[in-house]
C-alpha cells in the first residue's frame, strides 16, 4: 500500500501534518523543526497558541474550506497544518551509541526496508510504548519520516531518538561490536518468543512487509525469532509482529516501562 495523498513532501525536505495532537507533541518535543503553522481562525487553543508565541513559529490563518489540497480530501485536519523539515529529527549511529547506557540491557528496533509509512509509523508508536530507547531507519529502500508516519506514530516521531542509517548489515556489525545481541523478525524463525530471556542489549531487526528481512541480514543476525500463532494464520502485519515482540520483551523488562526515555530534545537543530 503505498502513501496516500497527504504524504505530500517538497523537494527541500518540507512535509506537511495536520492535527492539533501532532502540533502539540511537536511543539512540546521538537518545535525547532517546524516551519510554519496554518490555523483555523475559529481554533480556540489557548495553550497552543501560547506555545506557539514562545517558539517564535510564523503561523497563518487557514481559511474557511482549505487545507484539504494540502493533506488530502478526506483528512480532518481540526483546523491545523503545519510544516516541518524532519531532518532534525534524525541523529547518526555514533552520537546515538555515546548516549545509551548498556548497563540497563536496553532494546533497539532496526528496520529493514519497512516501506509502508503507517507501519514505520506504527512501530516507532510500539517501540515508544514499549520502552525501546531507539529506532534505527536506513535512508534507502525504506518509507522515511513522512506526514503518514508521524500520524501513524501518534506523535511519537517526536518522543522517541530516530537513527538514520546506512547498509543494515553494516549497521548489526557495529552493533554487535558495541554489545548488542542482533535478533531478526522471521516467520520461520529458530526461536520462539517467549523462550527468550532477553538479558542483554538487544536489536530487533523488522523486515520488509511483503519479502520480509534480507537473506544476508538474516544470517547476520545472531537469533531469528518468530512469533507463535494458530496454524490458520500464515502470518501478521509486520507492525503487529514488532509490536508483539516489544511487548515481550517489556515483560522481561519491566523497568523500561517505568523509566522515560531520555527527551530527545538535545539533537534537535536548525538545518
Amino acid at each position: 500500500m503505498g502513501p496516500k495523498k497527504h504524504n505530500k513532501k517538497s523537494s527541500q525536505g518540507k512535509v506537511y501534518i495536520y492535527g492539533k495532537h501532532a502540533l502539540m507533541e511537536a511543539l512540546q518535543h521538537a518545535p525547532q523543526t517546524i516551519r510554519k503553522v496554518f490555523l483555523a481562525p475559529d481554533l480556540r487553543d489557548t495553550e497552543l497558541r501560547m506555545l506557539l508565541t514562545k517558539h517564535s513559529i510564523p503561523t497563518a490563518t487557514l481559511a474557511k474550506g482549505s487545507g484539504k489540497e494540502l493533506v488530502g480530501r478526506d483528512t480532518a485536519h481540526q483546523g491545523v497544518i503545519f510544516t516541518m523539515n524532519p531532518a532534525p529529527l534524525l541523529i547518526s549511529l555514533d552520537d546515538f551509541l555515546k548516549t545509551i547506557d548498556m548497563k540497563t540491557n536496553p532494546a533497539i528496533a532496526v528496520l529493514g526496508e519497512v516501506q509502508d509509512p503507517h507501519n514505520v509509523g506504527a512501530i516507532i508508536r510500539s517501540a515508544a510504548a514499549f520502552g525501546l530507547s531507539g529506532v534505527l531507519i536506513p535512508e534507502h529502500h525504506q518509507a522515511g519520516v513522512t506526514g503518514a508516519v508521524v500520524k501513524a506514530s501518534a506523535g511519537m516521531v517526536f518522543r522517541i531518538p530516530l537513527i538514520t542509517i546506512g547498509n543494515v548489515n553494516h549497521t548489526l556489525k557495529v552493533l554487535k561490536e558495541n554489545g548488542f545481541w542482533t535478533y531478526g523478525l522471521a516467520m520461520d524463525g529458530r526461536t520462539t518468543l517467549g523462550a527468550e530471556t532477553f538479558d542483554a542489549p538487544v536489536a530487533f531487526v523488522v523486515g520488509n512487509e511483503g519479502a520480509g528481512i534480507r537473506e544476508k541480514t538474516l544470517t547476520a543476525c545472531d537469533v531469528t525469532l518468530k512469533v507463535p500463532m494458530h496454524a490458520r494464520t500464515e502470518s501478521l502485519n509486520a507492525a503487529v509482529s514488532a509490536a508483539v515482540v516489544f511487548y515481550e520483551w517489556s515483560r522481561k523488562h519491566p523497568e523500561a516501562l517505568a523509566t522515560d526515555i531520555p527527551n530527545p530534545s538535545y539533537r534537535i537543530k536548525m538545518v
